[in-house]
């Protein structure tokens, strides 16, 4: 049995996670300060005797003593990240400093949860782990991308200089259960809407692209990174390289709701990618890993959890 310390464990990605490692046999350490994360999500395990949750804000220092540390703190959807740039800022700068620093205390070792966003507006496609990006750092996104990209080099830093054990995982879109209802990305809006018959925002002409990963497969990926020798820290990208158009994805929601919405299109907000599809050679090579869920596989189980959530 391990004790692991999970940072946004009730978080959407972060309470699946904790779910793995409970089920793993491991005794896990939920750390959130709710901003964005939901007691909803790890509830079922409040009374597990393996489970704590400690409500706490990654921007100040913690202290516990434990044997992996995930850091996954950070709003993730641009409604939320946006709401409070600055806040985001300190949320990726000060929490990785403060999660590295107690990883190089205790000598254990520490992953990264990163985004396909350090890629920014992409001029290489697809992406790969030595494409360094394009990212506007004065934009409405920079809180988030260039927040990350920082995580990304204190992760670096800690490992070459003090030897840390630090992973750096790259996640492209992720969706499934869990999620929020006003999570503003671009699933759970869809679906929500479909579900109740409201009409369904595309911005821009639709023909912007995605690549979307189940969440079932990103947690396994996240496992064997940990897993990986102590020398390679990354990164690496983590996401489903089946490339579709936000209007397919629109039209592939409507069928599976039977809904009576319709599509609608505003302007395409600043920054925002215009193609996004991960190459993943490096992930097979080292993890011996794939996405196994298909697109219309996942939709069906994450639309199936948005529907017991909006009759309850």
């Amino acid at each position: 049995m391990k004790r692991i310390l999970v940072t946004g464990g009730a978080g959407f990605i972060g309470s699946h996670l904790c779910d793995f490692l409970i089920k793993e046999g491991n005794d896990v350490i939920c750390l959130d300060n709710f901003f964005t994360g939901s007691k909803d999500n790890i509830r079922h395990l409040l009374d597990n005797k393996y489970f704590e949750l400690c409500r706490h804000d990654i921007i100040d220092p913690f202290k516990a003593e434990v044997d992996e540390i995930y850091n996954l703190a950070c709003p993730a959807s641009p409604i939320h990240y946006q709401l409070n740039p600055i806040k985001t800022v300190k949320t990726s700068v000060m929490g990785a400093i403060n999660m590295l620093g107690l990883a190089k205390r205790l000598k254990v070792k520490i992953l990264q949860a990163s985004t396909s966003e350090v890629y920014g507006d992409p001029s290489c496609h697809p992406q790969n782990e030595s494409y360094y990006g394009n990212v506007n750092c004065i934009g409405p996104r920079a809180c988030y991308d260039e927040g990350k990209r920082i995580a990304e080099t204190l992760f670096a830093s800690y490992h070459y200089q003090n030897g840390v054990k630090a992973k750096i995982v790259r996640i492209f879109n992720t969706y499934g259960p869990k999620m929020s209802l006003n999570d503003g990305r671009v699933v759970s809006n869809f679906i929500v809407s479909a579900l109740t018959n409201k009409d369904l925002t595309i911005y821009g002409d639709g023909s912007q692209t995605r690549s979307f990963q189940y969440v079932d497969d990103l947690i396994l990926a996240m496992q064997k990174m940990m897993k990986t020798d102590d020398s390679f820290f990354g990164p690496v990208n983590v996401g489903n390289p089946a490339e579709y158009t936000v209007k397919m994805l629109a039209e592939k929601i409507i069928s599976l709701t039977g809904s009576k919405s319709k599509i609608i299109y505003k302007p395409l907000p600043q920054d925002d990618p215009l193609r996004r599809k991960p190459d993943i050679s490096l992930a097979k090579k080292l993890l011996d890993w794939s996405p196994q869920v298909s697109l219309e596989e996942g939709l069906k189980k994450t639309i199936n959890y948005f529907e017991q959530l909006l009759k309850s």
